[in-house]
């Protein structure tokens, strides 16, 4: 990390009093959480596997979806825990400087390492939880995985009708896919934050998946500072106020540690 950024990056976080943070896949690598896009992500080593969150895909191909619930019973991200880069949002968080965190991650990290969850929008839904596509009945998602576990390779909605008929729809992980629309709610109230902070720090993003990156313009039209944290350059680089490249997780950690409390 760049001893100057770092600096620049401290003293405006200490005048902010009013920060919304946007985090992405970055911030969860450290956990063992692989991202989608880096350079090795899971999508740049396996393009196919980006299929799997393409709705129509998804709702086309039963084969698709049968690969995808056996991978998610694979996936690191049920032994993942929080790490400092999620603890340090929590002190950004005691400190009372921060307003809303956005994030468009599915892992549930950030509740687990104690931010608050009102004050999280899930802009990419959350893959603790399944939904079916015909009836929108939500549920956790664990008694799935284990429907999946006993034999079940496409598990359909089991709930019933008043008349008793069952639902039979297909399932999948409450998550947003491409060519699904984001929650109006969840964006109208991101966006809203975005435009009232005094300072916007994105963390982990590679700010090119939209409408999530836009929060980034919109608070640099309202005249917020903007800090971005990652590991590689992003596409919003030239509207941040300073740029910190490096370990994540360490930055985090070095931004927020000793922060003192904001003064209103």
């Amino acid at each position: 990390m760049a001893a100057m950024a770092m600096e620049d990056a401290r003293a405006l976080l200490e005048r902010s009093r009013r920060v919304v943070v946007l985090t992405g896949a970055g911030i969860s690598t450290d956990s063992g959480i692989p991202d989608f896009r880096g350079p090795r992500g899971l999508w740049t080593k396996n393009p196919e596997a980006e299929k799997t969150a393409t709705l129509q895909a998804y709702v086309a191909d039963p084969e698709l979806r049968r690969r995808a619930w056996r991978n998610r019973l694979t996936s690191p991200m049920w032994a993942s825990e929080p790490n400092a880069g999620h603890h340090a949002l929590v002190d950004l968080e005691r400190s009372g400087r921060l307003h809303t965190l956005v994030t468009q991650n599915i892992d549930g990290l950030h509740q687990k390492a104690g931010s608050d969850p009102e004050r999280i929008i899930e802009i990419h839904g959350t893959t603790l939880e399944v939904i079916c596509l015909t009836c929108g009945h939500r549920q956790p998602a664990e008694p799935v995985h284990e429907r999946v576990r006993a034999g079940e390779d496409d598990p359909a909605c089991t709930m019933t009708s008043a008349d008793r008929a069952v639902c039979g729809g297909i399932l999948k992980p409450a998550t947003i896919s491409f060519g699904q629309n984001l929650v109006a709610e969840d964006l109208f109230r991101a966006e809203a934050a975005a435009a009232a902070c005094d300072l916007l720090l994105a963390v982990g993003s590679t700010l090119a998946v939209f409408p999530a990156a836009g929060l980034v313009p919109v608070a640099v039209r309202h005249g917020a500072v903007v800090i971005i944290v990652n590991g590689d350059p992003t596409e919003m680089d030239q509207l941040a106020d300073v740029v910190v490249n490096g370990s994540i997780s360490e930055c985090l950690q070095a931004l927020v540690e000793g922060l003192p409390p904001a003064v209103r």
